[in-house]
């Protein structure tokens, strides 16, 4: 049979873009050339596309000499990847486009909307999964609408916080008692997020989530173990053996994930039968409430006291770092790194079908 040939997509603009391209490694490290032709398409902080064999690591080296300048056409009829210099010529046909992407531009629906445009398969949620995932303060109000629980929290604007911050600070403190969490909306691998303790601790928090988004979320803080389960499928998901974060740091913070080894992965995570079950059916409800596809990583705050699991986020675009814990828990689960890889390429490949059933022409003589 012939090789399937895969599109990988990385860096990108967005906070994490070193993340991504750490993914991307082990991505690109465990497709098997047996099975695959694999195209490797760097995005840069700028926005620009670039192919070549070599992209992940002259990315991570910060240049992209040698490199092809690249794109992707919003054209089905057109479809694949285009080489944009020395004139538009097409460099391959792609049967399917993995997306090792995080935060905006990769995560939030934007890059899954031209990829429905060119009519392409794609690995991972679809335009409007993507885009509730993505923001908190969204997420947060669909998971109260399907009665599922998440912490009290409230969402402001970056206009409000620099023309009324005295009246967004009052409006935080009186949603709960310190500690608080104030995060970027539109943002993951805990970029920007940070815990205040007091007045002056929230004030500069949100300054800082304000660089990084023009929705802010603030959230009660609570004494919470942080629970994670991996979700995969598209019209039947399933869920992971559920894994739990022991940071090294007050929180699950960037440094605690990336930067210092300090912070443990206990998996399966230490819970009684009936917390496992519970999380796991609320992993699949959230899931299902955002009609995301392909997989996900579900993440919970577990209350130290009262066991009460909160839904924290869906993360429609997991890590797949040596570290990640989506595709350790789907390892745990008994479904091994590269074997994960080939199914989330299977249900990328099975939903693109499922899509070209639907009828986007209407002609009113054809209607029974």
């Amino acid at each position: 049979m012939a090789k399937l040939r895969v599109g990988i997509l990385f860096g990108g603009r967005s906070g994490e873009h070193e993340v991504s391209l750490i993914s991307a490694r082990s991505v690109l490290q465990h497709l098997s050339p047996e099975k695959y032709e694999v195209y490797p398409i760097g995005i840069t902080h700028e926005g620009a596309w670039y192919f070549g064999p070599e992209a992940r690591e002259m990315l991570e080296q910060g240049t992209t000499q040698g490199l092809r300048p690249v794109t992707v056409l919003p054209d089905p009829t057109r479809r694949g990847l285009w080489a944009l210099e020395p004139v538009l010529e097409r460099l391959a046909e792609l049967d399917v486009v993995f997306p090792v992407l995080h935060g905006p531009f990769g995560e939030d629906g934007t890059l899954q909307g031209l990829l429905e445009m060119a009519g392409v398969a794609y690995v991972g949620a679809g335009v409007a999964a993507s885009a509730v995932g993505m923001d908190k303060g969204l997420f947060k109000d669909l998971m109260r609408a399907h009665g599922l629980p998440v912490v009290r929290y409230r969402v402001f604007t970056r206009h409000r916080w620099e023309q009324d911050p005295e009246g967004v600070i009052r409006g935080c403190e009186a949603l709960a008692p310190y500690p608080l969490f104030v995060k970027p909306a539109n943002l993951g691998s805990s970029v920007g997020v940070t815990k205040a303790k007091n007045r002056e601790q929230l004030r500069e928090a949100l300054h800082l989530a304000a660089r990084y988004d023009r929705r802010l979320v603030v959230e009660q803080g609570i004494p919470a173990r942080e629970i994670e389960v991996s979700v995969l499928g598209n019209e039947e998901p399933v869920a992971s053996v559920p894994g739990e974060v022991v940071p090294g740091d007050e929180f699950y913070s960037y440094r605690a994930k990336y930067l210092d080894d300090t912070s443990r992965l206990l998996i399966p995570a230490p819970l009684t039968p009936e917390q496992t079950q519970r999380v796991r059916e609320l992993a699949l409800a959230a899931y299902r409430a955002i009609d995301a596809a392909g997989m996900a990583r579900v993440d919970f705050l577990m209350h130290k006291e009262t066991g009460e699991f909160f839904i924290s986020e869906v993360n429609t675009i997991p890590g797949f770092t040596p570290i990640s814990m989506y595709p350790k828990l789907w390892e745990a689960s008994g479904l091994p790194y590269p074997q994960l890889l080939d199914r989330l390429i299977e249900l990328a490949l099975e939903r693109h079908r499922e899509r070209q059933r639907t009828i986007y022409r209407f002609r009113p003589d054809e209607e029974a």
